[in-house]
């Protein structure tokens, strides 16, 4: 019997499986890491756990405390959710020890579908086409070498034994392969706590296409449609849809029959995902399988109608499968995409802070939002940068992709940056709504996409002053109603107003002059900044918390700040050659010496945020004049790492 189910993750796929298990009235028990002692899963739960430490290692790696919080709670059950523990076969087996149920497969599946390398050793024994590539045991750099010689450049690392673009490199020549290979290998390591690669040929313009199936121990298994995940960005997914668009019903089912042969072949039970890569001809190559619940899993949901992690919970309770093959549904249309704090005009850069602005779009038909945060909390730099899923459906793909453009336009994130407005963009382009898709999809369309960073120009500094000077007179009147000044009149003692606004946007400064009588063309109302020219009225979103105002433009939610021009001259401390954290993280390598000669582009400090490993390297040549880090170190944005001189 399940009562009570322990969620042994956080952030969103906590929240979404809490939600499900409340609604079967399970009582539901979270678990968080010190830094994580208000998030929202720790919220949302019936029963909080503190497994104390901070990095993943340290909290929600650490198997031993997990079983002890799911026994200091009195859960019967544990749900991995996805990325940590989820495809870890000692952690099963220490669930199984323990006494508990784990809402996953048994260890032996894990075994042999969770590492990549016995996967495709067993596809390959089954018939199943493979992509050419080494998934030996040994691991040193001349393995790799010689392996890639033989397969041909590019080719891609990953690891063996994790998904979601952890670990994994793209190797274009020989002379990366060394420094690529030792950084997957760090990434693999600290976010999976195995760092054994594989190495296969890089296919050029394929299709990520993966099928849903879903088994239960008494031997029924099934496969639940396709998914196409093609649209990524550094090999993680950025969109997901379902079903994938042009496939005809005889390819679906013959990738969906090898996907349940393949769960067959294992005694497979659960929920699980079968990738494969598409090419143009219609031959699919098997990729991976993920034994465990997928981040997409919401647009299997909505086309089929199905609630997947109930079925997870049915299925560890001892029940069959309630429909077979033939009775899969597939109705309409489903697209997601991942909302993630990062900035993607600097290489999709993690951001980390303070959410000080976070508004949903609103639900309804066809309209879902699984998200971990509210406004107010921190988004820490130890964990996966993604904030939310919107997910639309439609009973054409036209329908979905024009409501989730709808949901993104009612989509408010400010406090750091967000891939909100790379979202938009992605999803009213042209090739996408014609569903030319493919992994190559993002580098291929960069300049629509990725617009080079311009200038503020002059028409959206006025709309800013404008909106900042509603804003601080809607403050006032809030703040004494009764003035004489709370009348939105535009009346003046002394004839027409004159100000000086000191703004500050997109590390821009601008000093606008508005002259005021009374007749503005904009007006701010509900948070809407309403604008009249040329006989046309535009809205745009202009909300205020503290001092910041995020006001929408082209897209865009940008954050309006009052300045004081002499305190940033004073603040102005950065030395001529400072090279600084661009983000909160922690420092994995320092990689030169005091005095040592760099060429530009040479990588002087690692640091690793979000999970992810980011090289700091030299913006021209030069000697390091002085290292203000060391291995291990803890660093904010903006803190000061290297100074590098001339040559």
């Amino acid at each position: 019997m399940i009562s009570t189910l322990l969620v042994a993750n956080r952030g969103e796929i906590a929240c979404r499986v809490m939600r499900t298990a409340k609604a079967l009235g399970l009582t539901t028990v979270a678990v968080h890491s010190a830094v994580d002692h208000n998030a929202r899963h720790v919220r949302e739960a019936d029963i909080a756990v503190d497994l104390g430490g901070a990095k993943p290692a340290d909290s929600y790696l650490l198997i031993d405390k997990l079983i002890a919080a799911a026994k200091a709670s009195g859960a019967q059950a544990i749900h991995p959710g996805y990325g940590f523990l989820s495809e870890n076969a000692g952690f099963a087996r220490a669930i199984e020890a323990a006494g508990l149920i784990f809402l996953g497969p048994p260890a032996s599946a894990i075994d042999a579908m969770g590492s990549k390398s016995a996967a495709k050793a067993l596809m390959e024994t089954a018939g199943v086409p493979l992509v050419p590539g080494y998934h030996g045991e040994a691991q040193d750099l001349e393995t790799f070498r010689a392996a890639s010689e033989v397969i041909g450049y590019p080719v891609l690392l990953k690891a063996a034994a994790g998904g979601g673009g952890k670990g994994m490199k793209v190797v274009e020549r020989e002379a990366d392969l060394d420094e690529a290979l030792a950084s997957a290998q760090r990434e693999a390591l600290s976010s999976f706590g195995d760092a054994r690669m594989l190495v296969e040929k890089y296919v050029l313009k394929p299709r990520h296409v993966e099928i849903q199936v879903f088994a239960d121990s008494h031997g029924n298994c099934l496969y639940l449609n396709e998914r196409d995940c093609s649209i990524q960005r550094r090999h993680q997914k950025v969109v997901e849809e379902a079903p994938a668009p042009g496939l005809t019903p005889e390819l679906r089912r013959a990738m969906g029959e090898a996907a349940v042969k393949a769960a067959q072949a294992i005694g497979y039970v659960g929920a699980g995902t079968v990738e494969f890569l598409l090419d143009a001809r219609g031959q699919f190559f098997f990729m991976e399988m993920n034994t465990r619940l997928q981040v997409e899993h919401p647009v299997t949901e909505a086309i089929t109608g199905l609630d997947l992690v109930a079925w997870q919970i049915r299925v560890a309770r001892g029940e069959a499968l309630p429909i077979n093959q033939e009775q899969v549904p597939l109705h309409g249309h489903a697209i997601e995409v991942r909302l993630y704090a990062e900035d993607p005009a600097q290489d999709f850069l993690p951001a980390s802070g303070t959410l000080k602005l976070y508004r949903e779009a609103a639900a309804g038909p066809g309209r879902r939002v699984d998200s971990g945060v509210a406004e107010g909390d921190e988004v820490s730099p130890f964990y996966d940068p993604m904030l939310a899923k919107l997910i639309a459906w439609g009973e054409t793909r036209e329908e979905a992709r024009q409501r989730l453009l709808a949901m993104l336009g009612e989509t408010a994130v400010g406090g750091f940056r967000t891939n909100l407005g790379f979202l938009q963009r992605i999803l009213a382009h042209p090739a996408f709504a014609a569903a030319e898709l493919d992994t190559g999809f993002i580098p291929r369309h960069e300049a629509q996409l990725l617009p080079a960073p311009t200038e503020l120009p002059a028409a959206f500094w006025e709309l800013a002053g404008e909106a900042m000077l509603q804003s601080d007179a809607q403050r006032a009147r809030a703040d004494d109603p009764h003035s004489p000044w709370s009348g939105n009149s535009g009346w003046r003692a002394c004839g027409p107003a004159e100000i000086d606004l000191h703004l500050q946007c997109n590390a821009e400064n601008h000093l606008l002059h508005l002259r005021h009588n009374g007749q503005s063309r904009a007006i701010l109302r509900n948070e809407q900044l309403v604008v009249e020219s040329d006989g046309l009225r535009r809205q745009h979103l202009a909300i205020r918390r503290g001092n910041s105002l995020f006001l929408e433009w082209q897209g865009d939610l940008l954050d309006v700040q009052r300045v004081d021009p002499i305190a940033e001259v004073e603040a102005s401390h950065h030395q001529h050659g400072g090279m600084t954290a661009p983000m909160n993280g922690s420092i994995v390598r320092v990689l030169v010496e005091v005095g040592q000669q760099v060429e530009a582009g040479t990588a002087l400090v690692v640091l690793e945020a979000m999970k992810m490993e980011h090289s700091i390297r030299a913006a021209h040549a030069g000697t390091v004049k002085a290292l203000f880090c060391a291995e291990g170190d803890m660093v904010s944005e903006g803190s000061a790492l290297v100074e590098l001189g001339e040559a």
